[in-house]
């Protein structure tokens, strides 16, 4: 069994080797991400394991059928960025990972949302300058207030869980309800109703073409003023100008944005001493009450040995066992 993997990290590798010895397999190690360039590594292996952050468009798998690859496994949760179409068209099954680690991304939504709460880039500004005074910054308590989580698939469970732990009031909103949070009373019957009830709204949704920009002028203007907006899902289910313009008028007191729309050319990039040039994204990032952190959310250690060894494990079932697991594109 020969694999080759695109855009991988040097904290990846020992996953990637270990697997490679326990399973007796041949894996190629390319520290790009699959592109025009690099595309035509792909001859003479009989997998892909990809990272999707980049488009993968049809020429690609257009390729990979010329290529004879029999397999795409994603070792992340996004399809987004995927030509799920062209896929098919060209029998290219792709499988992703669809929970590396909840808890990790629920541990660090918790952590933003307690350093907007508590003021915690502001009092590091102002000690920067030894101004050690608390006014006018005091905060609220997280037992006080009213957290709406939007998705409660697998990570808005696990963010819901701790939110319990810290004594939140949680409401909810998903099109598909889990039973168990349904029996606790827990959904409102739409975002809106969420807009009106929530003092901070955290988001664990995928991007699809129905919620691209759901937080929008309309969205901002129907929730609570002072509210605090955590994004540690995919950077197109807000409106960064209109987000911009809500932080402006006070309608959004707080924001968290782990996942940014125009993160690809800044997000995991060494930019020292580079101008950045993205107005939006500098605007944002200026702001004492806007934390924005670089996609780290998923960043553990556990986090990434799981994205490792599960999409591998999809990859060496479908060829050795014909065997789909969490599969994206089935070819039948």
């Amino acid at each position: 069994m020969k694999l080759i993997a695109f855009g991988v990290r040097k904290d990846e590798e020992p996953y990637f080797k270990n697997w490679e010895q326990e399973n007796d397999a041949e894996i190629k190690l390319v520290p790009e991400l699959l592109s025009e360039k690099n595309i035509d590594l792909i001859k003479g292996y009989d997998g892909i394991i990809g990272l999707q952050t980049t488009p993968y468009k049809r020429e690609y798998f257009e390729k990979m059928k010329d290529a004879g690859i029999k397999i795409l496994s994603i070792r992340n949760i996004g399809i987004d960025n995927i030509d799920l179409d062209a896929a098919k068209d060209n029998l290219i099954p792709i499988t992703n990972v669809p929970a590396y680690s909840p808890s990790a991304i629920a541990e660090f939504t918790i952590t933003q949302i307690m350093q907007l709460v508590r003021h915690i880039k502001i009092f590091d500004e102002k000690m920067s300058h030894q101004d050690y005074r608390w006014e006018p910054n005091i905060s609220r308590q997280i037992n006080q207030m009213t957290v709406g989580v939007a998705g409660t698939g697998r990570i808005g469970r696990a963010v819901i869980n701790l939110l319990d732990g810290l004594g939140a009031k949680v409401i909810a909103f998903d099109p598909y309800h889990n039973p168990e949070l349904e029996k606790r009373g827990m959904y409102v019957d739409s975002m809106e109703e969420m807009y009106r009830k929530a003092d901070v709204i955290t988001l664990h949704m995928p991007a699809t073409k129905d919620n691209y920009h759901l937080l929008d002028n309309t969205a901002f203007s129907q929730m609570k003023d002072g509210v605090m907006i955590i994004n540690t899902a995919r950077g197109t289910l807000i409106d960064s100008e209109a987000l911009i313009k809500a932080l402006d008028s006070g309608k959004v007191g707080g924001a968290a944005l782990d996942t940014y729309e125009h993160e690809l050319p800044i997000f995991d990039h060494d930019l020292t001493g580079q101008k950045i040039d993205d107005p939006i994204f500098n605007n944002l990032n200026e702001r004492n009450n806007v934390l924005i952190t670089p996609h780290i959310a998923f960043y553990t250690t556990e986090a990434v040995k799981n994205m490792v060894e599960v999409a591998l494990n999809c990859a060496a079932t479908y060829l050795n066992e014909g065997k789909m697991t969490n599969p994206v594109v089935e070819i039948h």
